[in-house]
């Protein structure tokens, strides 16, 4: 039998947490053989709600949960941390302007960044799930001098997931068969899905494989209504159901973190924000979503693929628009 891992999860209370938490505990995240010790973590104010989650997850009977903890403290939340997934953020409240939000957010980010590097496992691996979740997971990782920077990881696999339901809908094709879709840039509007080096398997026939492009042969879907429908679709779900996603955010962290840990499959990368190295001209250290891939707990960003000159342009302005969030949080 495995040891336990730590798996933290912030913001335990809300609706994202809520759906994660289940999905951890059934092995979605980690694999079926993998037991977990989990720590919740949420505000004082919300202590009774936290244990309305643990009498849940008791409840539901999961044979791989060996111990649920709820706390405020961060000492005891990230005490030998190995996963740590910070969904819990400040969001904007009436006559806040994006720059109060974007800093009332790094002091939550900071902190918690401290008490990962005090606390947590060297090697854990850190989820940031709370918005704006790139800005944020680039203060948390400033914030952990004593962390490798590639600790710190923000979820852009929701807009990934997004572009693949897409393509896949549009298509009438399982999505499983739409891969190495690149989601470039921020987690915000901004952000830009691209197809180019897309492809299609058993399309249209069994045993083939179509680049997507060809496959959608439609290049006004793809360059307008494709890419609007991904990077607006948090604002849309918000209209239609009077709340943000929740289900499908939580479907995409543990698709994030399951392929960080157990690898992505051969010849096929994902979407993961991370720690700049240079590559495609995005400065070192900002934290950017590249394509990468995954194997043994260790990601690498995919080097050499050819990008044309409107996705160049894409990501510059990612990189202005990620380079102005890093000023307006005061880092």
């Amino acid at each position: 039998m495995k040891s336990p891992v730590n798996v933290v999860v912030t913001g335990a209370c809300g609706n994202i947490a809520y759906a994660i938490v289940m999905m951890i505990a059934q092995g979605q995240m980690l694999g079926t053989d993998q037991p977990i010790n989990l720590r919740l973590l949420d505000l004082p104010a919300f202590e009774a709600a936290l244990e309305g989650v643990k009498m849940e997850l008791v409840d539901g009977a999961y044979p791989l949960l060996r111990e649920i903890v709820c706390t405020s403290d961060y000492a005891t939340a990230f005490e030998q941390a190995d996963i740590a997934l910070l969904i819990g953020a400040k969001p904007r409240g009436p006559g806040m302007d994006r720059s109060d939000l974007l800093k009332a957010n790094a002091s939550i980010f900071a902190g918690q960044g401290q008490a990962l590097d005090k606390h947590a496992r060297r090697n854990v691996k850190v989820l940031v799930v709370g918005n704006p979740a790139n800005t944020n997971a680039y203060i948390a990782a400033r914030n952990a001098p004593s962390l490798s920077p590639s600790c710190f990881h923000a979820m852009t696999r929701l807009d990934h997931n997004r572009a693949v339901g897409q393509v896949a809908t549009h298509l009438n094709v399982p999505c499983d068969r739409v891969k190495n879709i690149i989601i470039w840039g921020n987690h915000s509007n901004s952000m830009h899905p691209d197809l180019s080096h897309a492809s299609v398997t058993h399309y249209p026939e069994p045993g083939m494989i179509t680049p997507a492009v060809a496959a959608l042969n439609d290049p006004k879907w793809i360059s307008e209504t494709f890419v609007n429908t991904v990077a607006l679709r948090g604002g849309a779900i918000i209209k239609a159901r009077g709340k943000s996603s929740a289900a499908s955010a939580a479907q995409a962290a543990v698709h994030h973190v399951r392929d960080w840990v157990l690898g992505t499959p051969k010849g096929e990368w994902v979407a993961m924000s991370v720690p700049s190295d240079g590559s495609y001209g995005v400065p070192k250290d900002l934290v950017f979503s590249f394509p990468c891939r995954a194997s043994n707990g260790v990601y690498e960003i995919v080097q050499g693929l050819r990008i044309d000159e409107t996705t160049k342009a894409k990501i510059q302005v990612n990189i202005d628009e990620l380079l102005k969030e890093k000023q307006e949080a005061g880092y």
